[in-house]
């Protein structure tokens, strides 16, 4: 463990009570099994063995502890075995529920992806994954029916164009979330690629951070749009202007959603671009020592600042970790126009930008091929993905924006989507998720035909945003919705047992609509069959349209409304 900047810890007075397992104050003795095996080995080692062993002698060779736990290190995850219904997903046991192929989860850490790097993608999708990728609202590309004798050669053709898998997974700094419009925007307020540079190049697959309590989530933006949902994140740096130091990041740290969903605080420091890295490491570093390890159901970052509050953690961050004081800073102001930049926009450098809506998020090998295709064609820089599973052309010169634009619509990938289309976001549900109750990539693509048939005739001049969810964990933001909508298995009036969704309306994260983010309320009783989803929002929408006051929003109108008016 990497010594810290003051003694003052030797100073307290030892933990009475019950362990909670933090390093820095209970030692290193594992107080549960997840905890164990990660003592044992650390996960970052089981790569040797994927190349040398797994690949070579099949899945069959493969321990428990590798399989369950630190193939995660390398972004390997077991997929669900085809044809489990979700009303059998808690009741059997992780082995019977996975099939013999992985998901494969690749960073991006908010990058630009060139052409050349688009086709590597493609390529392994339609070579190795059966056509499978889909965007990730983490800026992640996922494939699926990964076999482990086809592992170190992704690895090997990922590698040799700069993209990498090396701890999208596992208690570790997962894949960064950049802004998509970082270094072109013209109202950018500072580019933060530099310091997500200096970050990933230092501490990625560093094994000094690669044993944390559970996952550990960064965004970095310094766009005015707000774009990388920083309040939900472990840390994120969001780009401020000093009145006396010019411009730099503002620090909150302590968000999450999942089951015990929390909103992150600012700090109330200001940040340089020089001092990112070393707070950032900082943060990452008072997680992995103060943590708590004993209950993974309590080891993220925002169970500890909420026993400290931002106060203590400024404190403990400055004096133990950096050895000197951060200066007060401004808050950011509200944001600016959308954070998923669909639509055709100018950068500062009279070229263009150009967002694109897949469907859901979901793409594919023969999609990622054409669209390097097509960026090459309009003489566009490359892409990148953003946090809402959308994607960003950027570098496009004004002769060749339509010609990119009626290109990425016939793949797909419209930049003048619908409202619902562009708003709607799910999981990877059932299809594939150990831990989904229900289908949810799918269910989506019919809710959004279904609604863009039957509301086509009303404008709306406010987003709603619907994020479908199979399983409780939240990896859709359900909480941080308009509509949020939690898969579960619900029975009917006859007793049949089928899957539907828990209701959480109006939620948000800071936008043009909202000053603040805040979560979604819950109407008692209110469970929607995945067979009526597409009836309810429909009568919720038209509710909306007709009880809204001038300018409100879905998420004020849904915290006024009442119950009966919300079912």
């Amino acid at each position: 463990m990497t010594s810290v900047a003051s003694g003052s810890r030797a100073l307290r007075p030892p933990r009475t009570g019950r362990s909670n397992g933090q390093w820095a104050v209970d030692g290193r003795e594992p107080l549960n099994p997840n905890e164990a095996f990660k003592a044992e080995d650390n996960g970052l080692n089981v790569r040797e063995r994927i190349e040398t062993i797994y690949a070579r002698d099949g899945f069959d060779a493969i321990s428990g502890d590798d399989l369950h736990g630190r193939f995660r290190w390398w972004g390997l995850y077991t997929q669900r075995k085809p044809g489990i219904d979700g009303g059998r997903t808690a009741s059997l046991e992780p082995h019977e529920l996975e099939d013999r192929f992985f998901m494969l989860r690749v960073r991006t850490d908010g990058q630009l992806l060139s052409p050349d790097q688009l086709r590597v993608l493609g390529v392994i999708s339609t070579e190795f994954a059966r056509e499978s990728a889909d965007i990730s609202d983490r800026q992640n590309i996922q494939y699926h029916w990964i076999a482990i004798e086809d592992v170190p050669e992704i690895w090997r053709r990922l590698e040799a164009v700069g993209l990498q898998t090396t701890e999208a997974c596992g208690d570790t700094p997962r894949g960064f979330l950049g802004s998509p419009v970082a270094g072109v925007a013209a109202d950018e307020i500072i580019d933060p690629t530099p310091v997500i540079r200096e970050i990933t190049s230092r501490w990625l697959g560093d094994q000094e951070l690669s044993n944390l309590p559970r996952k550990f989530k960064t965004a970095i933006t310094g766009h005015p749009s707000l774009d990388v949902v920083h309040e939900i994140n472990d840390v994120s740096l969001v780009g401020v202007v000093h009145p006396e130091l010019g411009p730099g990041f503002d620090l909150w740290v302590g968000g999450a959603l999942s089951t015990a969903p929390r909103l992150a605080e600012r700090l109330g420091v200001f940040v340089s671009e020089a001092d990112a890295p070393d707070v950032w490491h900082g943060v990452v570093s008072i997680f992995r020592d103060y943590g708590y390890r004993r209950m993974r159901t309590k080891a993220r970052l925002k169970f500890l600042l909420a026993e400290w509050g931002p106060e203590k953690f400024r404190e403990i961050l400055e004096t133990e970790y950096l050895g000197r004081a951060l200066p007060d800073g401004p808050a950011p102001a509200p944001a600016k126009g959308p954070g998923d930049h669909v639509g055709v926009h100018a950068q500062k450098d009279g070229r263009f930008y150009v967002g694109a809506a897949p469907t859901v998020g979901r793409v594919s090998g023969t999609i990622l091929t054409s669209l390097a295709d097509l960026v090459d064609r309009v003489g566009g820089d490359g892409v990148r993905l953003t946090a809402h599973q959308k994607l960003v052309v950027l570098g496009v010169p004004e002769a060749g924006v339509e010609d990119l634009v009626t290109g990425l619509e016939g793949l797909g990938l419209t930049a003048r989507p619908s409202p619902f289309r562009r708003s709607t976001m799910a999981c990877t549900g059932i299809e594939y998720c150990k831990l989904a109750l229900v289908d949810t990539k799918d269910t989506a693509t019919v809710v959004i035909a279904e609604l863009e048939r039957r509301l086509a005739g009303i404008e709306l001049d406010t987003p709603i945003s619907l994020h479908v969810n199979g399983c409780p964990n939240s990896c859709a933001r359900i909480q941080t919705a308009d509509i949020g909508l939690k898969g579960l298995i619900t029975t009917t009036d006859v007793g049949e047992h089928v899957p539907g969704f828990q209701v959480h309306l109006g939620g948000g994260l800071a936008s043009p609509e909202r000053d603040e983010a805040g979560l979604g309320r819950t109407v008692r009783g209110l469970k929607v069959r995945s067979a009526d989803l597409a009836d309810y929002v429909e009568r919720v929408v038209r509710r909306f349209v007709e009880q809204r006051t001038a300018g409100e929003s879905f998420a004020t109108w849904a915290h006024r409304a009442t119950d009966e008016e919300l079912t």
